[in-house]
């Protein structure tokens, strides 16, 4: 029941292989969408997805809009 090759050791480890498994979707998912804006900036120049960074980076509007920011709560 007790010690390394246990019962009690066997569901921590059935537990971290779980939560390792969920980082790793997470962290895979993060790439794949890291590689797909890098696409619309390298191989197949996106205006609309540069304009959208634009906006969100530099707070960049056009003329007679109104730009409002809401701060979000961390």
């Amino acid at each position: 029941m007790s010690g390394e090759r246990g019962y009690f050791s066997y569901i921590k480890k059935k537990e971290l292989l779980s939560d390792l498994k969920k980082e790793e979707l997470t962290l895979t998912n993060k790439i794949n969408d890291l590689d797909h804006k890098n696409s619309l900036l390298s191989t197949n120049l996106d205006l609309d997805y540069i304009e959208t960074l634009i906006r969100e980076r530099f707070l960049f509007g056009k003329k007679e809009e109104t730009i409002y920011i809401i701060k979000k709560d961390d």
